[in-house]
């Protein structure tokens, strides 16, 4: 698993969502492994065989062999023209998504590319994009990438080795320490060969499983434009940074409005993974404060295409003309990915929060039966592991292959031997009414063993000290689920507060670790790798924008260096049972829930093709615009 920069949090009703990249980029297009449809050629000093490819897998063959015309999900036919345009919450005030300044806009992935991608098909393959071939030993101590040589910025300006070089080199000189300190743990050091040959050369303890999809991962800025430019990756910028993808910046108003123009002069248009894909001219976000605000401007065509993430709004806010007279288009797709482990998450850095009886009595009051009932019209499932809806997700007891692995940890007094045994920790259940009294008897004597006794004002202390508990958001649409919440913490004599702000506060309370409670949303992929030390590294504890619960656990640090380990799918499989076990059993989180569908809706002008993919919805990739649609939908007057 590759680790990536922090990216812009938006929460946008019932659900906390990632403002770039695709899930699926993140779970297929970086992921490392083994090649399959190879050359192999003799070194000349005969001591290792070299492998030579288009693509790699560490688990299965290979969906796209080298000479694939077009992707089995697009349609090749489809034509080019047009605008999508959608909503998105909140602000920005900067171009840059590296920086922990700023607010960073939507969208900004279609300018940008990188050595290696994935598809929508395949949970494992990665595939050369920018290279035509990758060569490395059976040591995988170093890879070679041989790039295309026709690639160019979006400026015309062509691209190659030396600027991969500088755009690794640039972010090891300024990019976020979490990030910093992962690519040391893979990368020993770039050497660019020729004009379209880079060689990265990997650490010693670098798990070799992931390292070349590693190096993959590396995207590609103009040297040219940063010297010349003088622009920083440590700073705010409203202007993007040159790059090679099929779309660039065409305007914007802060906080308002983001369009991007596909490139008509984009070198990869006819490469087959683009065939049938990149299909609009112009992809549009529209800023709104709040979700509401959103749905009646998609009602009044102020912007056509939307995934909603309110339920309530999915469930009562579609009953409008468009939609009943088949203007508006509105469904339901599967989802293949692993299930987002949406949940609010604790401060462990306070002292109060350090005690697990306190974190589970807290857990025990937020009521997600009443919740799901109630407020979200039956449309989630309970979050119960950190890979939900996937076969890594653990269950039941441990098998006897995890046993082996806890028990090492066990027996060094890192775990309870009670995690050999116990099954799967799972979330509270409560009854169908909010406040649940079997819960708040549980709960209650967990704060009484713990200490916090409930004095005559029926507040919980300690020592003197008041329980206070701040749940921190910025989204009025999410105070329906936090209120209820709030009210049975109140009940349990916890002095509970929603502490609602702007998104530009918001995001530097996270950043600086100024909560108890605050929405996290945990984004697994299928290829867990070293890249968990982002998530839930002891070293990582003190700063970092993914382990915002300040995790310092060693078990938890020695499972993953196992993860990483693992060879095989068998292997992967079985140590991130463990893993997930043990994180589920550390309780730094209140699960909250997830769906295995998209819910969309969009104005009757977008076609794609029959079926989908199950990795991506693709709405900005490989589908397209019916033009004489359009026309008719303005005819009418529904835009």
């Amino acid at each position: 698993m590759t680790p990536r920069h922090p990216r812009a949090i938006a929460i946008s009703a019932d659900q906390e969502v990632p403002q770039t990249t695709l899930k699926w980029m993140a779970a297929a297009a970086l992921v490392t492994g083994t090649l399959l449809a190879t050359v192999s050629l003799a070194r000349a000093d005969g001591h290792e065989t070299i492998t030579v490819s288009h693509a790699y897998s560490n688990f299965g063959a290979i969906k796209y062999g080298p000479d694939f015309a077009h992707l089995d999900y697009v349609n090749p036919d489809a034509p080019k023209g047009g605008e999508i345009s959608t909503w998105s919450q909140g602000n920005f005030d900067s171009f840059n998504n590296y920086t922990r300044k700023g607010v960073p806009g939507s969208g900004m992935d279609v300018m940008y590319e990188r050595i290696l991608t994935g598809t929508a098909d395949d949970a494992y393959g990665v595939y050369c994009y920018l290279c035509t071939t990758m060569e490395y030993p059976e040591s995988r101590d170093w890879v070679i990438f041989d790039l295309r040589e026709d690639i160019t910025f979006s400026d015309g300006s062509p691209a190659g080795a030396e600027d991969l070089a500088f755009t690794h080199n640039l972010f090891m000189e300024q990019g976020l320490p979490e990030y910093v300190n992962v690519v040391r743990g893979f990368v020993d050091s770039v050497e660019v060969l020729d004009t379209y040959r880079i060689k990265f050369n990997f650490a010693e303890d670098a798990p070799r499983r992931e390292v070349i999809g590693f190096a993959g991962g590396t995207q590609m800025f103009s040297k040219a434009w940063f010297e010349d430019t003088g622009t920083r990756i440590d700073e705010s910028t409203l202007e993007p940074f040159l790059g090679t993808g099929p779309y660039i910046l065409d305007s914007f108003d802060v906080g308002r409005q983001i369009i991007y123009a596909r490139n008509p002069n984009y070198w990869g248009a006819d490469l087959p993974f683009n065939v049938g894909q990149n299909n609009f001219d112009r992809i549009r976000y529209e800023y709104f404060s709040d979700s509401s605000a959103a749905l009646e401007a998609f009602k009044a065509g102020e912007y056509t295409f939307r995934v909603e993430n309110s339920s309530k709004d999915w469930a009562t806010g579609y009953d409008f003309p468009g939609v009943t007279d088949g203007s508006v288009i509105k469904t339901e797709i599967s989802d293949g990915t692993i299930g987002s482990a949406q949940s609010f998450v604790f401060n462990l850095r306070r002292p109060e929060w350090q005690d697990p009886g306190v974190r589970e009595a807290v857990r025990l009051m937020f009521n997600f039966e009443f919740s799901n009932e109630s407020l979200f019209f039956g449309l989630y499932e309970r979050v119960n592991s950190f890979w939900e809806n996937s076969d890594l997700e653990a269950t039941g007891t441990p098998s006897p292959e995890e046993v082996a692995i806890l028990q090492p940890l066990v027996d060094n007094g890192l775990l309870d031997a009670s995690i050999l045994t116990a099954d799967a920790v799972m979330a509270p259940v409560s009854g169908p009414r909010n406040f649940d009294r079997r819960n708040l008897r549980r709960a209650a004597a967990l704060l009484d063993e713990a200490g916090w006794i409930t004095g005559d004002d029926g507040i919980r202390r300690k020592d003197g000290e008041v329980l206070n508990l701040v749940i921190l958001s910025f989204s009025p649409a999410f105070d329906r689920i936090i209120n209820p919440y709030i009210e049975n913490l109140k009940r349990l004599g916890i002095d509970a507060v929603l502490d609602r702000v702007d998104i530009s506060q918001y995001i530097d309370r996270r950043r600086t670790a100024d909560y108890d409670l605050v929405n996290h949303t945990f984004s697994m992929g299928f290829e867990p790798g070293f890249g968990l030390r982002q998530w839930y590294g002891s070293e990582t504890a003190e700063d970092s924008s993914r382990n915002l619960m300040g995790l310092q656990n060693d078990a938890v640090d020695q499972l993953m260096e196992v993860v990483a380990a693992a060879e095989t799918l068998e292997k992967l499989t079985t140590a991130t049972h463990a893993l997930d076990r043990v994180l589920r059993a550390e309780g730094f989180w209140v699960q909250q829930w997830f769906k295995d569908k998209h819910t969309v809706a969009y104005y009757n002008m977008f076609r794609h093709p029959e079926g989908f993919p199950p990795f991506a919805l693709g709405q900005f990739s490989w589908w397209w615009h019916d033009a004489d649609a359009e026309a008719l939908l303005r005819d009418q007057g529904a835009l």
